[in-house]
C-alpha cells in the first residue's frame, strides 16, 4: 500500500472560495440559533424522566432545539483539549502550516543552501517529523475523551431538560 503524496497538494484545491462563503453563512445562522444561557441552564425544568420513552422523546426535542448550544459545547470541550495538551497543538500547528507553506510554493522547488528540495520531498519531510510527534501527542485518547466527555454532556442536558408545556399541548391536539 502506498501513499500518494499528490493528495496532499489536492487538498489546497479543494478549499475554493464559495465552499468557505457557503461553511461562513453555515455558521453564522448556527450562532442565531443558540438559545440565551438562561433558557440553556433553566434548572426548573430539569426533572428524572418517568420512563424510557419520556428520555427519547426529550432527547429528540433538546438535540434539534438546543443544537447550536451543543455544538458550542463540544467546541469548548476542543479547545480545551488543545488548551491542555500542547504537544497536539504543536503538530496541529507544524502540519497546517508544513501544507500551507507547501502549498504557497505551486509546485516550484524549495531552494535552500543545504539543497534543493521538489514538492515530494518537502511532504516526506514533513510526514517524517509529523508522525513520531503524532503519536507522542496521543490524538486517539484525546478524541476519545472529547467523545465521550461530549456525549455524558450532551445527552444528560437534553435527558434531564423537560420540553416547555407549550410543546406539550401542541403534541396533544
Amino acid at each position: 500500500m502506498s501513499i500518494s503524496l499528490g493528495n496532499f497538494a489536492s487538498f489546497a484545491d479543494r478549499l475554493n472560495l464559495e465552499r468557505i462563503r457557503s461553511d461562513v453563512g453555515t455558521i453564522s445562522s448556527s450562532i442565531s440559533k443558540l438559545r440565551p444561557p438562561q433558557e440553556f441552564f433553566d434548572i426548573r425544568r430539569i426533572s428524572k424522566p418517568a420512563n424510557f420513552g419520556e428520555i427519547q422523546s426529550r432527547v429528540t426535542y433538546n438535540l434539534g432545539y438546543f443544537s447550536a448550544n451543543y455544538l458550542a459545547v463540544v467546541l469548548m470541550f476542543f479547545i480545551y483539549c488543545l488548551a491542555t495538551n500542547l504537544l497536539l497543538l504543536f503538530v496541529i500547528v507544524i502540519v497546517g502550516g508544513g501544507i500551507y507553506g507547501i502549498n504557497k510554493l505551486g509546485g516550484q522547488d524549495l531552494v535552500l543552501p543545504v539543497g534543493r528540495f521538489n514538492t515530494s520531498q518537502l511532504y516526506t519531510g514533513l510526514l517524517i517529523v509529523a508522525v513520531p510527534l503524532g503519536f507522542l501527542a496521543g490524538p486517539i485518547y484525546t478524541m476519545l475523551w472529547l467523545v465521550g466527555a461530549s456525549a455524558v454532556t450532551v445527552f444528560s442536558h437534553a435527558s434531564l431538560m423537560e420540553k416547555p408545556i407549550e410543546t406539550i399541548f401542541e403534541e396533544e391536539v
